[in-house]
């Protein structure tokens, strides 16, 4: 395929086409050359994957491997106070969206007990509970409110909570350092300050639950001899990080796409029955973890170029969810549509482990807002919401909404 686009230096990240669609740069990258060199902004030359065929074959080709310690990564932007890599990161342990098989096989073996889909069913009706307390807080409210903070954020945070075993009253300290971690333009001595307090209170919790175990994921974790008191702070770490981080920002920037598209949104009202596709549909346009890093552990042969050994690879899944030529009209919002197929909870080995119980949470929680909330909208101009554009994840750092009544 001939290029017609420059290289990119650096990743484009700007929401110049708007809020919900991948920036212009990333799909004109993708519609001319959906493999493409990029020059970090380290100088490493590297790739950019933007198609959707393409995106899939990195994340199922064990050649492209997660580990952090083969080599250095490259990462797409500048941390402020951190110097070049030279060095390949240190494995930590428990990590294991970090490994390779068979070290990642082992430890999420020994999650696969507590994910699936039949214990998250046992878990719905609880979870039903949770969103409904919360739109009953909610609409005791006199509007304007910020659906992040009321809503959006302390769904997936009590229900993970409970899940794992964390105390909730902990929850702003754990979501604060969370939220410092995941935002590019922390300094690094502030990035692992957050990283080390985060660690040290899960290092704490994990020992005091192998010597008193309840009744809990973490505490059944903690009763495999098997698995040490770091291995076990490290998977506290990623399924708290991620259990609640990227569900409230599904749900946040969900309801602001939503309240844009109002002719899908009286869809879904009228027809609930289509939550389960308008969630897949949603987490597809929507692609709030964009970004995937893989290693180059050989020469691959990708979308006809070499992939040299030592290369770091960088996937777009945005771009991927937003591709044409897997989905019809990507750019837009159709909750009639089967997404299915999606990328958003990754492919491959690594393929996102909680990704059933999102699914529920999310039901639960488009379904609730919409059905006590029938006159929802922006409480601001929808130019003026911020975007997330700084962070790790995407979504929105408020969503100020506003009402004229509810329904009981």
């Amino acid at each position: 395929m001939s290029r017609t686009v420059p290289i990119p230096h650096g990743l484009p990240v700007e929401r110049d086409a708007g809020p919900f669609d991948p920036p212009r740069g990333i799909t004109r990258l993708r519609d001319a050359h959906p493999v493409s060199p990029m020059v970090f902004p380290d100088g490493h030359e590297g790739w950019l994957v933007t198609g959707y065929d393409a995106v899939r074959q990195v994340m199922a080709d064990t050649r492209f491997s997660s580990r952090q310690d083969l080599g250095v990564i490259h990462v797409t932007h500048e941390t402020p106070g951190m110097p070049a890599a030279t060095e390949p990161s240190p494995q930590v342990p428990g990590l294991f969206i970090a490994m390779d098989p068979p070290d990642h096989t082992r430890l999420r073996r020994k999650l696969t007990g507590a994910f699936t889909v039949k214990r998250m069913k046992a878990l719905e009706e609880g979870i039903v509970e949770v969103v409904e307390r919360r739109l009953d807080r909610m609409a005791r409210m006199t509007p304007p409110v910020d659906l992040v903070g009321e809503f959006a954020l302390p769904v997936p945070s009590l229900v993970i909570c409970e899940l794992l075993g964390v105390p909730y009253a902990d929850r702003e300290t754990f979501q604060v350092n969370s939220s410092k971690f995941l935002e590019r333009d922390v300094a690094l001595d502030e990035k692992m300050a957050a990283y080390g307090a985060m660690t040290s209170y899960l290092g704490e919790l994990v020992t005091r639950k192998r010597a008193d175990p309840g009744e809990d994921v973490l505490s059944d974790l903690a009763r495999d001899d098997d698995l040490s008191v770091e291995e076990l702070t490290g998977i506290a770490f990623l399924l708290l990080l991620a259990g609640h981080e990227t569900t409230a920002n599904m749900l946040a920037l969900g309801t602001f796409a939503l309240l844009e598209h109002p002719e899908q949104m009286a869809v879904l009202r009228a027809d609930p029955d289509l939550l389960p596709d308008a969630v897949e549909e949603l987490m597809r346009y929507l692609s709030v973890v964009d970004v995937l890093y893989r290693y180059a552990a050989e020469d691959v042969e990708l979308g006809g170029e070499t992939i040299r050994a030592g290369s770091t690879v960088v996937v777009s899944l945005l771009a991927a969810n937003h591709d044409p030529l897997r989905f019809d009209d990507p750019d837009a919002l159709d909750l009639h549509r089967k997404a299915r197929g999606h990328l958003s909870f990754g492919h491959g080995v690594h393929q996102c482990l909680g990704q059933q119980l999102a699914r529920i949470e999310m039901r639960a929680g488009f379904g609730g807002l919409l059905r006590r909330f029938p006159t929802l909208e922006l409480a601001v101009p929808a130019d003026e919401v911020r975007l997330r554009t700084d962070m790790n994840i995407y979504g929105v750092h408020g969503l100020p909404v506003t009402w004229a009544d509810t329904a009981p």
